[in-house]
Order: C-alpha cells, then structure tokens, then sequence
C-alpha cells in the first residue's frame, strides 16, 4: 500500500477539522454603541425640566454602560446629597441593567439576593434606569431629590423618552 494516499486522506481530514474548529471561535472582538455626551447631556437636561415642572430640585446623573460619569447636572435648591445619590442611581441601573426599583423589589430582606445592597455605590431606591437601545444597554441616568422614588422615576423616564429616538437602530 501506498503511504502517500493515506498521509493526504489525514491531511484533508485534519484540514477540515480545523475548518470547523476556526469557525467556532468567537470573535476576537465586538463592537459597541455608546452615547455621545450631548446625548447624554440632553437626557440629563429633559429629566431636570421634567422635575422642575413636577416642581422639585434634582440631581441627574448620567452614566456610560461601564458606568462611567458623563453628565451631572444639579439644580441649584437641590439637597447637598443628590449629586452623589444620583450617580450611584446610575452606576447602578448601569451595572445591574435593571431599575433600580425593581432592584430594591429583587433585594428586600429575605430575598436570596438581598446581600448585594452592601455593596458600596449600590442604590437599591427608585429613580435609576437604564438607557436602552437596539437590545443593549448604553449607559442610565439617575435622579436623586424629588419626593421619593417614583417621582425620581417619572424624572428619569423623562429623561430616557428624550433620547431614545435619537438611539434606536
């Protein structure tokens, strides 16, 4: 027998198996969508007008989707503390690409997950939301000053209905 017809027919079978074994690495990178910062700072701004319309002194933060900071905007009656609540508000809806509302739901006391509150920066309280488009989070925006969570809420969402023409695919 021949060798060289059995050393091509393992070549070939080795050749192929590579093949399919190249094709089923993922890729070696990926692309994602960030917010420029005048998006960013637009969200921030309708969700400042909307609570001065519901008269209340905010903060709003805006964040990236790693959670970086990209917009601040605090008004000027606007309790000293809003200004940090508001970016943990984000960094939060950022990182858990949840509301921080229904965080605190997922977190009460006696919930398997309730420990997570402990976790520095993480504010489990109404007013985070994440900033969505296209199936992926973009960043999130935070509220922090108005009269309990769902008014920081509607805030927020206000801020979020703003831009999310500008990033939808």
């Amino acid at each position: 027998m021949n060798p060289a017809p059995v050393r091509l027919r393992g070549l070939t079978l080795g050749l192929l198996l590579c093949a399919g074994t190249l094709q089923a690495q993922p890729a070696a990178h990926h692309d994602v969508r960030l917010m420029t910062p005048e998006t960013a700072l637009k969200a921030a701004q309708a969700a400042l007008a909307q609570c001065r319309k519901n008269g209340h002194q905010v903060a709003v933060a805006v964040v990236d989707r790693a959670g970086l900071l990209q917009v601040l905007l605090r008004d000027r009656f606007a309790g000293a503390h809003t200004p940090e609540v508001a970016s943990d508000k984000a960094w939060t809806a950022a990182s858990f690409r949840i509301s921080t509302t229904d965080l605190a739901r997922e977190t009460q006391a006696g919930q398997p997950m309730s420990g997570i509150r402990q976790r520095a920066r993480v504010m489990a309280v109404g007013g985070g939301l994440p900033i969505e488009a296209g199936g992926a989070v973009l960043g999130a925006i935070g509220v922090s000053g108005a009269p309990g969570g769902e008014a920081d809420d509607a805030c927020a969402k206000a801020g979020v209905a703003a831009v999310l023409g500008d990033l939808e695919l």
